[in-house]
């Protein structure tokens, strides 16, 4: 089952990128990350009452707690994650953020969460990271006039910039120390439970964002350019819900995580398909290296 999970967690993530970069690509926004966090908070939120009122899951201020520390590297990483796509395509953006992947893969390892599997699944691994981290690196070197090329497909121009490398990254060290501490809490928290409490946790964190953007920054919400980023909070929470189960199996988390990271895969090709982002013969070399990584994994299911 993880196998499954981990794969519609893939896809509804990067969905979430699609719309997510479309809701906070515009440069004159200054506020469009803190928005975005408004939307999700508020998607979220909404999920949660479902939960606690219809679905019968427990949570109380004990559950909160033990949770808030993984909640808010989450949480911490998406925000960071949000301003960056201001200043890069998504198509190198997605990619180094979900290099994580490979991070918790490598912790999983040496904390021993591999188990007994086929020594085809650990090529697997090494496969879907080596993709997934090889992404970023070919985008990182890319041709300036392949990328100018690009930009003027897509009507958008980024300028090269340590903060524009720089974000991405710091949503990758967050996100991979948020995984791995959350496959340990989930040994003591119900996966339900801990779930709602990360969407209360995101709930209040969109309600101090809307406190400060609307009320102290005096700024507008206009509904043409909240819609992308509302549809992209409730990719986010569909994937979120499907993610907190499949990570729950801590004998196969070292390959869950890799397979989830992979969703930055099908980001790139949206980027390619909805946002005139083009792709090279490297780019399609590491998607296939990724691609065949996880059929791996799906085969040698244990």
């Amino acid at each position: 089952m993880w196998f499954w999970l981990s794969l519609i967690t893939l896809l509804c993530w990067s969905g979430s990128d699609l719309f997510s970069k479309i809701g906070c690509r515009d440069s004159r926004d200054r506020y469009s990350h803190l928005k975005m966090v408004m939307a999700v908070g508020v998607v979220m939120g909404i999920h949660a009452a479902y939960e606690i009122f219809v679905g019968g899951t427990e949570i109380n201020l004990s559950i909160m707690l033990t949770y808030l520390p993984v909640s808010l590297l989450y949480i911490g990483s998406m925000a960071l994650g949000y301003l960056g796509l201001r200043y890069i395509e998504l198509s190198i953006s997605s990619p180094i953020c979900n290099s994580s992947g490979a991070l918790v893969a490598i912790m999983a390892i040496i904390s021993g969460g591999f188990g007994e599997f086929h020594w085809l699944v650990f090529v697997a691994v090494a496969l879907v990271c080596a993709g997934v981290i090889g992404l970023g690196i070919v985008e990182s070197r890319e041709d300036e006039e392949l990328r100018a090329a690009r930009q003027e497909k897509s009507n958008y121009r980024y300028a090269k910039s340590w903060l524009a490398l720089a974000l991405p990254v710091a949503y990758c060290l967050l996100d991979a120390l948020g995984t791995f501490a959350d496959n340990r809490v989930l040994e003591v928290l119900d996966e339900g439970s801990a779930n709602v409490a990360y969407e209360l946790t995101f709930l209040l964190a969109g309600i101090f964002c809307f406190i400060y953007v609307v009320f102290i920054k005096k700024d507008r919400l206009i509904l043409k350019a909240e819609a992308p980023k509302y549809t992209g909070a409730i990719f986010e929470t569909a994937g979120q819900f499907a993610y907190i189960y499949a990570i729950a199996d801590s004998e196969h988390l070292a390959l869950s995580a890799p397979i989830i990271s992979a969703y930055c895969v099908a980001s790139v090709l949206w980027s390619r398909i909805f946002l005139k982002e083009k792709l090279s013969a490297k780019h399609y070399a590491m998607v296939g290296l990724v691609v065949v990584g996880i059929v791996i994994m799906g085969v040698f299911d244990v």
